[in-house]
């Protein structure tokens, strides 16, 4: 390999090693949060009483890198006719986390006491009402629909 070769290879190398270390350290930091402790926070001491609050962590990750370079030798200067490459990446991410249960141990015994999520709950009632009410509308539509050709064929008979 001549010096121009190495120099190109090595210019190439730390091109896409600077994505591959971006998307490195964007996973470490994005799983660091789906730890134990984002799970069960401190826990909390109050008497004889230790409460450990307790949470859902949703995460979410997409990314993608991609890099290349041309495979024509060109000459400097000349248009049309350069070489080169490049590299590149991208990603995105969610993370969701809601209290879901409290731990209580006490002298009496551990006990575990879930949080009501009254949103949650109301949203999921909305939700299959709507649906209820689209589908109801829909059978009686089709009833109409059926009645019309009953009647349609008693005229022809």
């Amino acid at each position: 390999m001549n010096d121009k070769t190495e120099i190109m290879t090595a210019a190439t190398d730390a091109v896409t090693d600077l994505p591959t270390q971006i998307i490195n350290r964007t996973l470490e930091n994005f799983l660091s949060t789906a730890s134990s402790e984002a799970v069960y926070h401190e826990p909390i001491k109050h008497g004889n009483t230790l409460i450990i609050p307790a949470a859902e962590v949703v995460s979410v990750l997409g990314f993608g890198i991609g890099s290349g370079e041309s495979s024509e030798v060109g000459e400097p200067g000349k248009e049309g006719n350069a070489s080169g490459g490049g590299s590149g990446g991208g990603g995105g991410g969610s993370v969701y986390s809601r209290p879901v249960a409290v731990i209580v141990s006490s002298p009496e015994g551990v006990r575990v006491d879930p949080v009501f999520d009254l949103t949650k709950i109301a949203l999921a009632g909305m939700t299959t009402g709507v649906l209820m009410f689209g589908m109801v509308a829909r059978l009686l539509s089709l009833g109409k629909k059926i009645q019309d050709v009953q009647d349609e064929f008693l005229k022809i008979k």
